[in-house]
């Protein structure tokens, strides 16, 4: 038998999340604040879906229509109105405390608000939130090496998670992207500066491609994009041999290898988009990590507020000197087409990219309406 508690001490208690080694049942009957349930995925009913460890290299990235997979996201009981609605992805392996100071420095200025050096808004709805520290994370992957993950953390400023690596030669630490499967303990290696000598030797001196693949192609591991077979799921790609990773950074990202030339490689994004990038690019192996984020939901407007984002207001609502379709009297836009703020048109697909400046490395377009038809309602 449970003892009954006092309403007030009930209110000061912090709701308890747990979803380690144990079942949403047996969560359900302790005397706490959360649960875990087993989300399926939207395509696939009402069945119940089982978790399972994903531990090897060479992994297909989640699909959404397959069946056999899930995951799990955390609810409250609803104390309150914003626990209600709130739920989260249950991620027990990533670091609860602190991040590595000497790696960050504090977000500060106009640019917390949406505004540029002379002051002028120029991205809309931001503003207030909480304190942050911008986490300096390694994009190049330059340094060779060995690098043995210590931790697994969240980061604020992006929706994907983050590792902290260090060098098993030097010791220094760094940041980088985490790949999805990639937990404290492991190795990760970049290969954008060469094949290593000890490497080579294990070869025999020959470097056979299959050979190479099966020794440097592995999860987290960062390679110029000539040397990962074609098929492999990769992210934080490179558009050049001498910048950073610039595409599939966001959670849940990845491209594929679909070809390679002399010069050049030949993505697959996710979008359906088909790229040109150098073959000197880098590239990680695997997708990033934390793909179920987009399933989240905040549960209360205030929880928006907290992460710097501001309202939406509709431009009917607006006067006219703000919008459009403000002002008159009522709720009439004055028998206008929709536009946005600046007077674009904002329907039927109106296109705003100039047609005699295409992009020389985009190789197939995206498909408009990710592929759909648009059925025109009567």
């Amino acid at each position: 038998m449970f003892s009954i508690q006092p309403l007030s001490r009930l209110l000061r208690q912090r709701p308890v999340a747990n979803c380690l080694l144990t079942s949403s049942k047996a969560i359900a009957q302790w005397p706490r604040f959360a649960s875990t349930t087993e989300v399926p995925n939207p395509t696939t009913g009402s069945d119940s879906i089982s978790v399972s460890t994903i531990t090897a290299p060479f992994m297909p990235p989640p699909d959404r229509s397959s069946k056999g997979r899930g995951f799990q996201m955390i609810t409250y009981k609803p104390r309150t109105p914003g626990l209600r609605h709130l739920k989260r992805v249950c991620t027990p392996w990533v670091w609860k405390g602190g991040p590595f100071l000497p790696l960050t420095f504090p977000k500060k200025g106009q640019g917390k608000g949406g505004r540029n050096a002379s002051g002028r808004v120029t991205v809309r709805h931001r503003g207030g939130g909480h304190k942050r520290r911008i986490r300096t994370v390694d994009f190049m992957r330059m340094t060779p090496g060995p690098h043995v993950v210590d931790r697994i953390e969240r980061d604020p400023n992006r929706s994907g998670h983050i590792a902290l690596v260090t060098n098993q030669k030097t010791g220094i630490k760094s940041y980088i992207l985490a790949a999805d499967g990639v937990r404290a303990g492991d190795v990760v290696q970049s290969y954008r500066s060469g094949i290593p000598d000890d490497l080579l030797a294990s070869m025999g001196g020959v470097i056979d491609p299959g050979v190479l693949a099966a020794k440097t192609a592995w999860r987290g591991n960062c390679l110029p994009l000539h040397m990962i077979p074609v098929g492999t799921v990769i992210h934080a790609v490179g558009s050049s041999s001498v910048g950073g990773a610039v595409f599939c950074r966001s959670a849940g990202t990845y491209a594929t290898v679909i070809s390679k030339g002399m010069k050049h490689i030949i993505i697959r994004l996710q979008s359906g988009e088909v790229r040109r990038v150098s073959k000197d690019a880098p590239a990680t192996v695997g997708i990033v990590s934390n793909p179920t984020w987009h399933h989240r939901q905040h549960g209360k407007a205030g929880r928006k507020r907290w992460l710097n984002i501001r309202p939406t207001v509709r431009g009917l609502a607006m006067n006219a000197v703000d919008h459009p379709h403000g002002g008159g009297r009522g709720k009439s836009k004055g028998n206008r087409h929709p536009v946005s703020p600046w007077g674009i048109p904002a329907k039927s697909g109106y296109k705003t990219r100039p047609k005699n400046k295409p992009n020389k490395w985009v190789v197939k377009e995206r498909e408009r309406n990710q592929g759909k038809r648009r059925i025109k309602s009567s």
